[in-house]
């Protein structure tokens, strides 16, 4: 039977690993990410060794270039990460490794994983959230991932900023108070003195911080209209702020929308991950699957 490589490739580590699904992972690897060269060489270095792979995919940070008729198709674009910037992702790695290669968003990845095999299952619809050192969305439809003129940039959609109760600019440097400029965890960090982590349970921080993702999903569940919602990342970690944007969501939407799961059963409407801290890499491994031979 086939084994397939996934490569989760973020800003600080790229988390490498082959086999066919949660319950069948064969060799797994962390690689720093320094510059492309250096990192790319060991990504694939991991891989030769493994033996043959019939596809592999990547779920990478981005903006990436994902249309495949692009003379860039599978670039990282342009990214702040200082030299990462144009740097070309897929076609290296199918270059070197001679198999197709599937590509897309590293939070486009965690929702098609936690579709296929987490929080995903039983729903044709889902989003998956990001809220670490950044705010990011990934969209699956009718079990499809959502693309269009590029890919989809959820955490700099604009929510309302009482700039009287929150004073704090934003940190984004294209938007400033974006829902990322307002409410990832370096927001946090700049508003509050502080790592969330670091916050007490009662602090301020945590009902404000529920007050934005509200008014981000609030945004979302309007728009896309998803079964369910997987809210990840460092700052969702804090197990507090789940109760606090549930009701938080309720508040907002203020009974608009008549629908049961949100009314009745938001505890498994907005969730946490099902696959924990592998979304990202297992959802590479769906990208492999489902990877095109455009060789």
């Amino acid at each position: 039977m086939s084994l397939w490589g996934g490569i989760e490739a973020g800003g600080t580590k790229f988390v490498c690993a082959v086999g066919r699904g949660p319950d069948d992972i064969r060799a797994e690897t962390r690689i720093s990410t320094t510059r492309p060269e250096e990192t790319l060489a060991q990504v694939i270095a991991f891989f030769r060794a493994q033996g043959p792979l019939a596809a592999i995919g990547i779920a990478s940070f981005g903006p990436l270039d994902l249309n495949p008729a692009s003379p860039t198709y599978g670039f990282i674009t342009t990214t702040i990460k200082p030299g990462w910037a144009q740097t070309d992702l897929a076609g290296t790695i199918q270059r070197a490794l001679d198999i197709p290669v599937g590509i897309d968003t590293d939070v486009n990845g965690a929702a098609l994983g936690e579709s296929r095999w987490g929080a995903g299952l039983g729903v044709d619809s889902l989003i998956y959230l990001t809220v670490g050192t950044g705010i990011g969305g990934g969209a699956v439809v009718e079990g499809q991932l959502v693309h269009g003129l590029l890919h989809p940039e959820m955490g700099h959609i604009r929510v309302p900023h009482d700039w009287q109760a929150d004073p704090y600019p934003g940190y984004c440097a294209y938007h400033g108070d974006c829902l990322e400029g307002l409410a990832a965890g370096p927001a946090l960090e700049a508003r509050w003195g502080q790592r969330a982590e670091n916050l007490p349970p009662e602090h301020a921080a945590w009902a404000l911080e529920a007050h934005y993702l509200a008014l981000g999903l609030m945004n979302i569940i309007c728009i896309l209209s998803p079964q369910r919602i997987v809210l990840g990342g460092g700052v969702m970690a804090q197990a507090r702020l789940f109760p606090l944007v549930r009701q938080a969501v309720q508040q907002t939407l203020n009974g608009y929308l008549n629908a049961p799961d949100i009314l009745d059963n938001i505890e498994t409407y907005i969730v946490p991950p099902g696959l924990g801290s592998q979304s990202g890499v297992l959802g590479a491994i769906a990208l492999a699957q489902q990877a095109p031979d455009l060789s």
